[in-house]
């Protein structure tokens, strides 16, 4: 569990004032991308670096975690090093490091929390432990004017989770994937299709859907029939694959280029258009609930996509909403968004001191690393229940849990205030 200092910051700064300029480097390695930035307090960044393993994983149509790790562990110095030399500032010039601790691949996480934990123990600066998740969901008010609440659908290969964002470390889940995730299954139909993974197949998708009819293959949408905002995308993927087993002969080629292209375009029109359904819903019930919202926030990998981005478009402006994406390079895993939600928890006090030289010489040590880590135990009572699979599946205490501990410990209103 984390061990947040006794004495953060906040508690000498009156609510709202400034903390003055603050710069965090955050660390990214959840998965098959390493990613470092130098992020100043006001959201300007000033170095960051990525080095991708797309042509690693490509011959084995997915992320093999043995090779991902031995990638981050080949690039992470230098990585750290041109992101701290593009700043232009040396580890002294450093007030914390953020890094991500999960959710992730376990043999990835821990390279970067290592490097982490190196860096902080001999440069004494603070650690603050990042959730994946939430630093998707808050990259997006980095020099945006994005008040809390806000609603957040967060779509990635392993995510669908539509949430209301109450503040930092605090969420509410509206909906989330009953089975795959969007991203999931723009990855498999892809693969089937036989396009390529570089730079990801969902782009590969998105890219041969521009030639495709989108009204040749007429796939049903999902969930139809069940008045809530959760998700389900492994029934569609099986639809499409059928298509493709009857529709396509033979191996990838020129002569059935455009019959692939019209699925993966039909395809794509109906998982679009379910989450626009899903999230037409969503909107409806925190605009009951939260009179004042006014953004929807869209992050994750499949945010870059522009069809996604197009019709959750149309759902926020019919209810009055702004649409907030970030930019498509800050949508895949980047360090940016980890060195942000770093500065957005350092501002609470939610951080570590810095661990010992000795503790990080021991190479037999504990690191705290959370492959399978829930942003929130908090369900709208309109959604559905929890899956008791999934409640199996949970290991540490949710984000929310965590971060309301600790505003218990503070003192809660003084955590809350902070947040808005």
């Amino acid at each position: 569990m984390f061990k947040y200092t006794a004495v953060p910051r906040w508690l000498s700064q009156a609510a709202g004032s400034s903390m003055g300029e603050q710069l965090v480097l955050g660390i990214e390695s959840s998965c098959d991308d390493t990613g470092v930035a130098v992020v100043r307090s006001d959201g300007t960044i000033l170095g960051e670096a990525l080095a991708t393993q797309a042509d690693i994983h490509a011959p084995w149509g997915g992320v093999v975690p043995k090779l991902a790790q031995q990638a981050h562990a080949a690039v992470m110095d230098s990585t750290v090093a041109e992101a701290l030399q593009q700043a232009g500032v040396s580890m002294s010039d450093l007030d914390a490091i953020a890094v991500t601790i999960g959710p992730g691949l376990s043999l990835c996480l821990r390279v970067g929390v290592e490097k982490a934990h190196s860096l902080a123990a001999h440069h004494q600066l603070r650690l603050v432990p990042v959730h994946h998740m939430e630093a998707h969901a808050l990259v997006a008010r980095m020099g945006s004017p994005v008040p809390f609440p806000f609603l957040c659908l967060l779509v990635s290969g392993g995510h669908n989770q539509l949430l209301l964002v109450h503040g930092v470390g605090r969420y509410t889940l509206m909906g989330a994937t009953l089975d795959d995730a969007i991203g999931e299954a723009y990855d498999k139909v892809a693969r089937l299709l036989g396009y390529d993974m570089t730079p990801s197949f969902g782009a590969a998708l998105e890219r041969a859907a521009r030639g495709g009819d989108a009204q040749r293959f007429q796939f049903s949408v999902p969930m139809r029939s069940r008045p809530d905002c959760n998700f389900s995308y492994a029934g569609l993927k099986t639809a499409v694959r059928l298509a493709i087993e009857a529709e396509v002969a033979g191996e990838p080629s020129d002569a059935n280029a455009q019959v692939r292209a019209d699925i993966a375009a039909s395809f794509q029109c109906v998982a679009v258009q379910h989450l626009e359904e899903r999230c037409r819903r969503g909107t409806r019930w925190a605009l009951e609930s939260h009179r004042g919202l006014a953004h929807l926030v869209v992050a994750g990998g499949v945010a870059a996509n522009q069809a996604v981005r197009a019709g959750l478009q149309r759902v926020a402006a019919e209810h009055g909403l702004e649409l907030v994406c970030p930019p498509p390079r800050l949508c895949t895993d980047n360090g940016v968004m980890v060195a942000w939600a770093g500065l957005e928890r350092l501002r609470l006090g939610l951080w570590e001191g810095p661990p010992t030289l000795a503790s990080v010489a021991d190479t037999e040590r504990y690191v705290d690393l959370r492959p399978r880590w829930p942003l929130t135990d908090r369900v709208d009572s309109r959604s559905m229940p929890e899956q008791r699979s999934m409640r199996k599946k949970r290991l540490h205490q949710s984000l929310t849990e965590l971060t309301e501990a600790a505003a218990a410990l503070q003192g809660s209103d003084k955590l809350a205030v902070a947040s808005s």
